[in-house]
C-alpha cells in the first residue's frame, strides 16, 4: 500500500525541480505567462533602491568589514570592493548643510577625518573605529578660528548646554565656624581677705545664687582690722589742740582702706564713733556665685578665695575660623550665632577680637564675639554655630560657580560667541559666596558664559588643540 505513495512523491519532486530550473534559465526575460498565476505577488516584485548619485568618494569592503580604499581594489578572496557614491555616505553625526560653513560661506573641502570618540587619531580617508562609528570630517573652514570650537545645534540640545550673563553683584561670603560660649573675663571677681579673719556666719547664698553689688555675703571678725579701726577712731575723737594733724587722720583712714575695709564699715565708725565687733562683707559686683568656699566658723587666711562671682549679662563666643578664611574676618563685623540648645533663636553680636596666635593642631584662628545675654540663656561651655557675613557692598563682576573649570593650575570659562561657537577664556578669580565667584580678569560685563555641560565643550576644545598640534607637526592628512 505504501509504494504508490512513494512513487507519487518522487514524481512531484522532479516536477518542482524542473519548474525552478525553467524559471532560473529564463533569467534574461520575464517568466512564462502561465506562471503568473502560480508565483505569489511578492516573488514578482523587488524593492526599489534609490539610485546612487554623485561621484565615487571611496570603496568599501564587500563583506562589511571596517576597511576602505580611495581606489578600486579586491579582497584576498578576489571580491571587488563596492563603490560608495556621495549620496550613499552615511554619518552618525548631525550634518550641517554642505553648502555652508561655520561662518556662513561655502563649506571648504575635507582636510581629514577625526576620531568620533575624541581620540588623537586622524585619517585621510573615511573610516570607522573599532565600534563601527564613522570618523568625522574636518573642513578647512572649521579651523580658521584657533581660539574657539564649533558645536552643532543638535549636540547642544542633547547635552543640555546652558549659558548666563556675567553681571555685577554685591558678593557676600558667609564664613561658618564652630564655637563655644565662655564667660567674659572682665566680669568675674573673687571675694578674699587682706587680713587674717574668722567667719562668724555666711548668708543664705549658694553656688548659682544671683547676688547684687553690696549685698551681704558673710559676717567676719579680724583682729588687725579692729586695731586699724581703733586707731582711726582715736584720730577722729582727738581735739585739734591735742596735736593730732589732719595728715595723721588721713593716714589712719588709708590703713583701713589698704585692708580693704568696706566703705559701709568706715562710715559706721564715723557716724557712731564706735568700733563694730564684726564686719558685714558685701558682694563686689552683680552676678552669679559660681564658687563658694566660705563656711560658718572657718578661719580665713589672707588671699583665700571665699567666693567667685561671675556676671553673665554679656558673654563671649570663641569661634575657630579656618586659616583660608582668616583674611575675610575683620573686627566689627556682625556675627549670627545659633546655639544647639536653642536652634530656633539667632543671637547677633560683633567680632570684638582676632586672637594673635594660630592653633597649630587644627590650623585655625580663634576670634571673639561679644553677645548680650539679658535673659541669661547663654551659658558657659554651650556649643554654638557661628556665621559671619563678609564682603563689601560694592558690586563686582561675578558668574555662577559652575561656570568655572578649575584644573588647579589654571581657571577658565567658556565664552559663548554665538552660532554654536565657544571660546575658552582664562580668568583670575576673587572671592566666593552665594554660589557665585568674583571674576577679576578675563571677562567683561554682559559676556555670555556656559554654566551647564561646559566640561563637554572643554573636551571638544582640548581635542581641537591636540589635532591642530598633530597637523602642525608634519602629519598632514
Amino acid at each position: 500500500m505504501r509504494r504508490p505513495v512513494s512513487a507519487f512523491l518522487i514524481v512531484s519532486a522532479v516536477l518542482a525541480a524542473g519548474l525552478v530550473g525553467l524559471v532560473v534559465g529564463r533569467s534574461n526575460g520575464r517568466p512564462l505567462g502561465w506562471l503568473d498565476g502560480v508565483l505569489p505577488a511578492a516573488a514578482k516584485q523587488s524593492p526599489t533602491q534609490p539610485e546612487a548619485t554623485g561621484p565615487i568618494i571611496y570603496y568599501r569592503d564587500p563583506d562589511g568589514l571596517p576597511d576602505y580604499s580611495l581606489t578600486a581594489k579586491k579582497t584576498s578572496a578576489g571580491k571587488d570592493y563596492l563603490a560608495v557614491h556621495a549620496s550613499e555616505d552615511v554619518s552618525f553625526e548631525e550634518k550641517a548643510p554642505e553648502t555652508m560653513t561655520a561662518k556662513g560661506g561655502e563649506r571648504g573641502k575635507i582636510r581629514y577625518y577625526r576620531n568620533p570618540m575624541g581620540l588623537a587619531d586622524t585619517s585621510p580617508t573615511p573610516k570607522k573605529d573599532s565600534m563601527g562609528m564613522d570618523y568625522l570630517p574636518v573642513y578647512e573652514g572649521e579651523q580658521d578660528d584657533d581660539s574657539s570650537v564649533k558645536v552643532s545645534t543638535g549636540k547642544l540640545q542633547k547635552t543640555g548646554v546652558q549659558t548666563e550673563i556675567a553681571e555685577r553683584r554685591a558678593l557676600n561670603t558667609v564664613v561658618r565656624a564652630p564655637g563655644t560660649v565662655q564667660e567674659d573675663e572682665r566680669r568675674k571677681s573673687v571675694v578674699s581677705l587682706r587680713f587674717e579673719g574668722f567667719i562668724d556666719t555666711v548668708e543664705n547664698v549658694t553656688t548659682g545664687t544671683h547676688v547684687h553689688k553690696g549685698q551681704r555675703l558673710m559676717r567676719i571678725y579680724g583682729p588687725n582690722l579692729s586695731s586699724a579701726a581703733a586707731e582711726y577712731l582715736s584720730a577722729l575723737n582727738a581735739r585739734p589742740d591735742a596735736g593730732i594733724s589732719n595728715q595723721a587722720l588721713k593716714g589712719a583712714r588709708r590703713r583701713l582702706e589698704n585692708l580693704d575695709a568696706p566703705e559701709a564699715f568706715i562710715a559706721d565708725i564715723e557716724r557712731t564713733r564706735e568700733i563694730p565687733a564684726y564686719v558685714s562683707w558685701p558682694a563686689p559686683q552683680d552676678g552669679e556665685i559660681v564658687e563658694r568656699a566660705a563656711v560658718n566658723g572657718m578661719r580665713a587666711a589672707p588671699g583665700d578665695v571665699l567666693f567667685r562671682i561671675s556676671d553673665h549679662e554679656v558673654v563671649w563666643v570663641l569661634a575657630d575660623v579656618a586659616e583660608r578664611d582668616l583674611s575675610l574676618i575683620e573686627v566689627g563685623q556682625k556675627a549670627s550665632v545659633r546655639l544647639r540648645g536653642y536652634p530656633d533663636r539667632v543671637f547677633v553680636g560683633k567680632v570684638a577680637l582676632i586672637y594673635p596666635h594660630m592653633m597649630a593642631e587644627t590650623r585655625t584662628a580663634r576670634i571673639r564675639i561679644e553677645l548680650p545675654n539679658p535673659d541669661e540663656v547663654l551659658r558657659p561651655d554651650m556649643y554654638a554655630d557661628v556665621e559671619i557675613a563678609t564682603g563689601a557692598e560694592t558690586p563686582v563682576l561675578t558668574v555662577s560657580s559652575s561656570a568655572v573649570l578649575d584644573s588647579g593650575e589654571r581657571q577658565i570659562v567658556l565664552l559663548d560667541k554665538g552660532d554654536g561657537r565657544f571660546e575658552p577664556r582664562a580668568v583670575k578669580l576673587g572671592r566666593r559666596g552665594d554660589g557665585r565667584i568674583e571674576i577679576r580678569e578675563g571677562l567683561a560685563e554682559n559676556d555670555k558664559v556656559v554654566v551647564s555641560a561646559n566640561f563637554l565643550i572643554d573636551a571638544e576644545s582640548n581635542l581641537k588643540a591636540a589635532l591642530k598640534g598633530l597637523d602642525s607637526g608634519g602629519k598632514s592628512p
